[in-house]
Parts: C-alpha cells; sequence; structure tokens
C-alpha cells in the first residue's frame, strides 16, 4: 500500500468537488480545476475527505496512487488557497518590471527579455528586484516560474541572475593568481 496514497484529503467548507467519467473536478472560492484520474485508480467521498483508491493491483495502478493522491489534494488546496513561487534578481544593474500583464526584464543582455503569463498566472513585481507567481495550479505556477529562472539562472563565481527566495546557490573560488 502506498504511504502517501492511503492518506485522507481534508475538503474544506467553500470548496465543492465531483467526480464523472474518472475526471476530477474541484470548485472554490479562487477557481475551478480539473484532472482525469488515470484507469485503476478511483477518488472516493465520504462526508468531508477525499480517498484515493486503487481499483486494480497491478504495477501501473500501484506506482500511479501516491502521484494521483498527490494531484487530487494540490488541485483541492489550489482552488481553496492557491499558490504562489517568489524569486529574486541579484546582480547590479538587474531589474524587473511590469508592462500590463508582461514581465519585463533587464538582466544584462543587450535586449529586455518579455515573458507573457498563461491567463490562469498572476506576476507581480515587489521593488524591482522580487518576482512573485500566483496562480490555482501548481504544475502552472511551477513551470513558470522555472521559465523565468531558466533565462538567467546563478552563476557559481559571483552569484548573479534569478534565483528562488531561499534557494542556496554552491559558490565556486575564483582562479588564483600568480605566484
Amino acid at each position: 500500500m502506498s504511504r502517501i496514497g492511503k492518506r485522507l484529503i481534508n475538503i474544506p467548507n467553500q470548496v465543492t468537488v465531483s467526480i464523472k467519467d474518472q475526471v476530477f473536478s474541484v470548485k472554490g472560492p479562487k477557481g475551478e480545476l480539473s484532472k482525469q484520474i488515470p484507469f485503476g485508480i478511483q477518488v472516493v467521498q465520504q462526508n468531508d475527505h477525499l480517498v484515493v483508491e486503487r481499483v486494480a493491483e497491478s504495477l501501473l495502478a500501484r506506482k500511479l496512487h501516491g502521484l494521483c493522491r498527490t494531484l487530487v489534494s494540490n488541485l483541492v488546496e489550489g482552488v481553496f488557497q492557491g499558490f504562489e513561487r517568489r524569486l529574486e534578481i541579484q546582480g547590479v544593474g538587474y531589474r524587473a518590471q511590469m508592462d500590463g500583464k508582461k514581465l519585463v526584464l533587464n538582466i544584462g543582455f543587450s535586449h529586455p527579455v518579455v515573458i507573457e503569463p498563461p491567463t490562469e498566472i498572476q506576476l507581480q513585481v515587489e521593488n524591482n528586484t522580487n518576482i512573485v507567481v500566483k496562480g490555482i495550479d501548481k504544475e502552472l505556477v511551477g513551470k513558470l516560474a522555472a521559465q523565468i529562472r531558466a533565462v538567467r539562472p546563478p552563476e557559481p563565481y559571483k552569484g548573479k541572475g534569478i534565483r528562488y527566495v531561499g534557494e542556496n546557490v554552491k559558490r565556486k573560488v575564483g582562479k588564483a593568481g600568480k605566484k
């Protein structure tokens, strides 16, 4: 039995859940999400809890049990609270700004880098060096945050670049001078 898969998922009061033809839908104060549940797994609602169960004992169903439970839990949490990912820019002259819905990054290239978020994702810039990515879909929030970081990942010698808040960047020692 999957240790993650057998945990119950609490359903908050403001969230409504529906399961129809292997499609799990959840609606809450922040929005609405749905996910296709793979064959061999079923989601059952018991009072104010959700239980993710295996119908088949195949190898694939055993592999997907914990994954499906986590995905369903993320859907419920997303429509209730939402997710956010914070990034910070380090480097002299590196900055970010919003141009309408678009994010404009000036990070040492000869041109500004423009990133347009999907419609479900909101971007905010705080004091020109902190970027906040918010949304109800954890996968999309993480994907967009990773795309922003990939534009200029932190380099190991001076640590300049875009990093997640709290990320520990391994630093290297520069080359030694002549003796």
